[in-house]
C-alpha cells in the first residue's frame, strides 16, 4: 500500500537528569525537504541525522526537531561558581566605593546575576547515540502514521477505481447506438431544412461523422489505465509520482472522450468520469 506524505511522530530518550525528545512533522512535497531545529550541543551530528531520514523517506517536506529537557522527577543540579562569586563582589565593592549610599545586594539578585550559577552541561560525547536512537523511533513512528493515513487513500482511490470500471462498463452498450442515433438526427436535420442530397454524399459524411465522434478507442485507454493504476497501487514502494502520471493519462483520455461525445447520455458519463477522476488526482497529491 502507498504512503502519505503527512504524518507526525514523536520520541523520547532518557539521559539523565534530561530527556531527548524529537518531533517530526512531514507534509506534502513535490521532492524531499528536510529542516533540523537543533540544539547547539547537538549539532554536530545534524549530518547523520540527515541520512538516517533521507535514507527512509523519498517525498515531503519534513521537520525535525530535537528539544533537551529535565527529565522527570529528577533536578538538573546547579551549583555555585565560585569565581563568578567573587567578580560580583569585586563589582558590588566598586560601586559601593563611588556610591556608598548603595544597598547591598541581596541573596535572589547575586543568584540571578550571569556567571554565578553553573548548571550541568551535556557532554557531546554522550548525546551521539541517544540523539540517533531516538530520531530512528521516531522515524519508525511517523512511518507507521504516514502507512495508515496511505492506507486510507488507497481505499478512497480503489473506490473511485471501482466507479471509473462500472461506469466505462456500462458505456460501451452505448457506443453502438450512439452512431444510429447520430444519424438519424442528421437524417432529421436535413428534413426540416429541406435539403435535397445524394444518398451516397450523406452516406460519406455520416461515415466521417461516426470517425469523428468514436469514442472507443478512449474507452479502451481509459480502462487500460484504470488497470495500471491498481497494478501500482499494489506495490509496497513511493508511488506518489507514478499514480500522477497515471492520473494525468486518465485524465487525457476523459477529455478527449468528453470533447468527442454527443449523445446525451454519454455526455453525462463523461461528466461524472472527470468528476471521478479529479477526485482521484486531489488524493494522490498526499502520496509519497
Amino acid at each position: 500500500m502507498p504512503h502519505s506524505m503527512t504524518g507526525f511522530a514523536t520520541a523520547e530518550t532518557l539521559l539523565p537528569p534530561f530527556r531527548l525528545v524529537w518531533e517530526i512533522r512531514s507534509v506534502n512535497h513535490r521532492f524531499l525537504e528536510l529542516g533540523f531545529r537543533l540544539p547547539e550541543e547537538a549539532r554536530a551530528f545534524e549530518p547523520e541525522c540527515r541520512d538516517l531520514v533521507s535514507g527512509q523517506l523519498k517525498r515531503g517536506k519534513v521537520d525535525c526537531t530535537l528539544k533537551v529537557v529535565a527529565a522527570a522527577g529528577e533536578l538538573p543540579e546547579t551549583t555555585l561558581f565560585e569565581d563568578g562569586l567573587r567578580d560580583l563582589r569585586a563589582l558590588e565593592d566598586g560601586v559601593r566605593a563611588v556610591f556608598p549610599e548603595a544597598r547591598p545586594l541581596s541573596v535572589g539578585e547575586v543568584l540571578r546575576s550571569p556567571g554565578v550559577l553553573r548548571e550541568p552541561q551535556l557532554k557531546l560525547a554522550a548525546l551521539g547515540e541517544p540523539v540517533k536512537t531516538g530520531l530512528r523511533t521516531a522515524l519508525d513512528a511517523l512511518q507507521a502514521s504516514r502507512r495508515r493515513e496511505g492506507e486510507r487513500i488507497g481505499e478512497h482511490l480503489e473506490k473511485r477505481n471501482i466507479a471509473i470500471s462500472a461506469l466505462l462498463a456500462d458505456v460501451r452498450p452505448l457506443l453502438d447506438g450512439a452512431q444510429t442515433r447520430y444519424r438519424d438526427k442528421l437524417r432529421e436535420r436535413l428534413q426540416r431544412l429541406d435539403v435535397q442530397a445524394q444518398p451516397e454524399r450523406i452516406e460519406q459524411e455520416l461515415v466521417l461523422l461516426a470517425q469523428r465522434l468514436d469514442v472507443s478507442e478512449e474507452v479502451d485507454r481509459l480502462t487500460t489505465h484504470i488497470v495500471e493504476l491498481r497494478g501500482v497501487l499494489a506495490r509496497d514502494e513511493p508511488v506518489g509520482r507514478r499514480l500522477d502520471f497515471v492520473i494525468q493519462e486518465l485524465n487525457r483520455e476523459a477529455n478527449t472522450f468528453a470533447s468527442k461525445v454527443q449523445d446525451e447520455a454519454l455526455t453525462r458519463a463523461a461528466v461524472e468520469l472527470k468528476v471521478q477522476i479529479e477526485q482521484m488526482r486531489e488524493q494522490v497529491q498526499n502520496l509519497e
